[in-house]
């Protein structure tokens, strides 16, 4: 399957005012291991369900006598969080997210530490501060001599 086609048919979808995509794989034999083509055109269905709004619930192989479901076996949840083909931009948009949720954290448990060292209760830093009281807890500091 070429991308023109993977794009068509998530058009199609998005044009009937679908929500999820099922993809099913009918086989003439006995076999329903995925085979790499499987895997690369749902990796890419994927990618294209999430520019498109219309995410991709599973893939199923039909074979003769049994059927594979990608998200039975965890192959979906796996190619959901492949980046083989997420844009760049995607890729960086994501990164920057991470940084600055990390960056706000690390700037959140500052704060808590402060706050700990003035003595404040650990229940009111985690209100202040958002972190879980587990967290506040756990922290280490000295506290200020008076």
């Amino acid at each position: 399957m070429d991308l023109k086609q993977i794009i068509n048919l998530h058009k199609d979808g998005a044009s009937n005012r679908e929500i999820t995509s099922l993809l099913s794989l009918n086989r003439n034999t006995r076999q329903s291991t995925p085979s790499d083509g499987d895997l690369d055109v749902t990796d890419r269905l994927i990618q294209v369900g999430r520019i498109v709004k219309t995410p991709v619930f599973d893939h199923l192989i039909v074979t003769e006598r049994s059927f594979l479901s990608f998200k039975d076996t965890g192959t979906m949840a796996k190619l959901k969080r492949s980046t083989k083909y997420v844009p760049t931009h995607e890729l960086i948009e994501r990164a920057e997210k991470k940084a600055t949720e990390i960056a706000k954290q690390n700037r959140n448990i500052e704060i808590a530490k402060e706050l700990k060292r003035n003595g404040m209760a650990d229940e009111q830093i985690a209100d202040v501060t958002g972190l879980p009281n587990e967290e506040v807890t756990k922290l280490k500091v000295r506290r200020k001599k008076a």
